[in-house]
């Protein structure tokens, strides 16, 4: 089907981007068919790419790089000499969106800010992410996922009392990656609406600001009840029964529910338990969350007398929502994947690896899953799509302006 339906078809994103934030936002617009020009550093490109070797390694690529970057051009710019600056602004000449997430201040030095783009590139959607938004006492600060998940309180609500944690995924930036991705689609299918004459709409994100979304739920229950809700694990302060349990067979099943009728199912059909199921004490989610060292403790006692494969038949027999605790080997290889294709090809610097389709499943369109490029691979063919002649390539080579051939 590809090629039949390119949603983003003819789009072209500049970015000058780091680690994940940007970058998962670019590639997800590479995943709908845009063109994304990726411009690098010479002296070592996206810091990112120097992570790890672990893919197709030892010596291979990094693999947060790897998750972040397929389908995009690189192109090795340096920015702070004059033929480097002056390249930019010719890609930028025909770009529709500018997606930077460099450290505070570094688009005002290079004169990249949303109002010197929407002097010399009115057409150009700017988005710029950074940690902290401007104008506030720690604007100033740099922002990585984990600093930032712990100024929004999202280590707070993880792990255990007095253990707080690091939820596991890059959350602050994957999440601001797709706001703003979703940001760029907003302001692309509106562009029909634009007044003529008028510069595109810049956009500004931080990864605190999107954190402090995405803690929603504790920030409300915490506003307007004066209580810090503690972490509990493998589980959540908001609804009970509702938790992880090991198993007779050495494994851990996770139960949950999220009614008054789910528990009754679960006291009476599962646990068999009708004395709590009459108990008033667990009649509402309110009284099962005050009292849910009880629950837990008699949904544990059950599901350590039974195997994994029989709690899960009869929870769902019961209608009870239930999955398996898996670590990330048993997840590369779970069966849910495999049996619904969710693995392709794509082609990297160090040879094909396998990775995960992209989420959406839209009729008539398959992603382009394009390669992840090595640093600066595409830098001679872009310059000549905009009519850098082989003279001009070499003077810019040695004035530094762009990075070495690629070998």
């Amino acid at each position: 089907m590809s090629g039949k339906f390119t949603p983003l078809a003819g789009v072209t994103i500049v970015a000058m981007e780091q680690a994940v934030a940007a970058p998962m936002c670019t590639r997800v617009l590479a995943d709908f068919g845009a063109r994304v020009i990726k411009v690098e550093n010479p002296k070592g490109g996206d810091f990112a790419r120097d992570y790890d070797d672990v893919v197709n390694g030892p010596g291979g690529l990094a693999a947060h790089f790897v998750w972040c970057n397929r389908g995009k051009e690189s192109i090795t710019l340096n920015t702070k000499s004059p033929g480097g600056i002056d390249i930019l602004h010719r890609l930028l000449d025909r770009a529709d969106a500018f997606v930077s997430n460099l450290a505070p201040g570094a688009t005002a030095r290079l004169g990249l800010t949303a109002a010197d783009l929407a002097q010399r590139h009115p057409g150009v959607i700017p988005v710029e992410i950074d940690g902290y938004g401007p104008g506030g006492p720690i604007s100033h600060k740099r922002a990585y996922d984990l600093l930032v998940q712990a100024e929004s309180g999202s280590c707070a609500v993880t792990g255990y009392p007095g253990m707080p944690a690091k939820p596991g995924p890059a959350m602050a930036d994957f999440t601001t990656g797709l706001y703003a991705a979703i940001s760029i689609l907003a302001l692309l299918f509106g562009r029909g609406n634009r007044q003529a004459g008028v510069a595109a709409p810049s956009v500004e994100l931080s990864l605190f600001d999107v954190m402090t979304d995405v803690m929603g739920y504790a920030l409300t229950y915490t506003q307007h009840s004066g209580i810090d809700q503690q972490p509990l694990g493998v589980g959540s302060p908001a609804v009970a029964p509702y938790g992880a349990f090991p198993t007779r067979d050495d494994q851990t099943v996770v139960l949950g529910t999220t009614n008054d009728r789910e528990w009754q199912r679960v006291a009476r059909e599962i646990i068999n338990r009708p004395d709590l199921a009459a108990d008033p004490r667990f009649a509402t989610n309110s009284g099962r969350c005050a009292h849910r060292d009880i629950l837990d403790e008699a949904i544990g006692a059950w599901c350590a007398r039974h195997d994994l494969v029989d709690i899960q038949k009869v929870a769902d027999e019961a209608g009870i929502g239930n999955s398996r605790y898996n670590v990330p080997s048993e997840v590369v290889r779970h069966p849910q994947l495999t049996a619904r294709d969710r693995w392709r090809s794509i082609s990297t610097p160090k040879g094909d690896i396998q990775a995960l389709r992209p989420p959406p499943v839209i009729s008539g369109f398959d992603q382009p899953m394009g390669a992840v490029p090595g640093l600066g691979e595409h830098t001679e063919a872009i310059l000549r799509e905009i009519g850098v002649t082989p003279e001009q390539l070499a003077q810019l080579r040695a004035d530094g302006a762009i990075g070495p051939a690629y070998a």
